[in-house]
């Protein structure tokens, strides 16, 4: 497809229940006081709610907390009746919070020339480790629609130039609102987002970055890897910002190599830290195990 073509949406949210009934997460973060996970269980309890799982931070540094409580119960509830009737005890502690049902988070992932990362994310798609539903792949370039359209994704071609750069912002946002999209995946996508599009998809847009950030930034990042005799090989997965490849970090990986690894071998390395980075970033965003906490972030693995 090009830039002026549209394809229909399949937004199909399939809800997420077992013998409790409907599954749901309550995220939140506040000041440390006494009595928030009491408030909170008692809560649950009092509308016949299960709780499946219960993480917490206590960060005595800032002296905050960040929860997340997964829990099951009945379907006649909603996230946003949930909220409602939160409001109370979230004003009385003055919480930041969110309550979300476990229905698959809808994909739309980016990419450009450099296809290893689509591929995995597709694998773990299909084998249904990835956590979210993959429902589109945009691309600047041809060059990875086999891939797409062979797992049965559709593909969109955007190209991008100086001239089209804004029409081709554009029409991603109308894309992500035809297909009802919760998360967007720059896949090593090669174009830098301007900044109106990072602030319009604030919080739903992860990128993977070739090092540990701000390590090796620009062209060639494993040639300037190589020429200072690296010891580690890395890969930063964080959420998009305004500021260039600084947003808060959700994962890295790293893998040891030494003296032997020339510019294509660590290529290759860092490729494989690549793709674990970013696949393990997207499932906990699409879990709701993420929360973040200023400019960095919580992750309740």
């Amino acid at each position: 497809m090009t830039l002026t073509e549209r394809a229909p949406a399949t937004a199909v949210r399939p809800e997420l229940k077992d013998e409790h009934g409907q599954k749901f997460v309550l995220t939140l973060s506040c000041r440390e006081q006494a009595g928030i996970v009491q408030a909170v269980t008692t809560f649950l309890f009092e509308r016949g709610f299960n709780i499946e799982e219960h993480q917490q931070f206590d960060d005595s540094l800032r002296e905050t907390l960040h929860l997340r409580t997964a829990f099951s119960g009945s379907p006649s509830y909603t996230p946003a009746m949930l909220e409602e009737e939160f409001g109370g005890i979230a004003q009385r502690f003055d919480m930041k919070f969110s309550f979300h049902d476990q229905t698959q988070q809808r994909v739309l992932v980016m990419v450009s020339k450099f296809g290893h990362c689509l591929n995995d994310l597709i694998f773990r798609w299909r084998g249904g480790s990835l956590g979210g539903e993959l429902v589109l792949v945009v691309s600047n370039h041809e060059t990875h629609r086999a891939m797409a359209e062979a797992a049965g994704l559709p593909f969109i071609h955007i190209p991008v130039t100086p001239d089209t750069k804004a029409d081709a912002e554009c029409r991603l946002l109308e894309l992500v609102d035809e297909y009802d999209v919760d998360l967007v995946v720059l896949a090593r996508y090669m174009q830098v987002l301007s900044n109106d599009l990072c602030r319009s998809l604030e919080g739903r847009a992860i990128n993977i970055h070739h090092s540990f950030l701000p390590g090796f930034k620009g062209a060639k990042p494993y040639h300037q890897a190589h020429a200072r005799g690296v010891k580690l090989i890395g890969a930063t997965a964080h959420y998009v910002t305004a500021d260039l490849d600084e947003g808060p970090i959700i994962e890295q990986e790293v893998i040891r190599v030494d003296h032997s690894y020339g510019p294509s071998a660590l290529s290759t390395v860092g490729q494989d830290a690549e793709a674990l980075a970013l696949s393990r970033a997207v499932r906990w965003h699409c879990q709701h195990r993420v929360l973040l906490d200023e400019t960095s972030t919580v992750v309740f693995r």
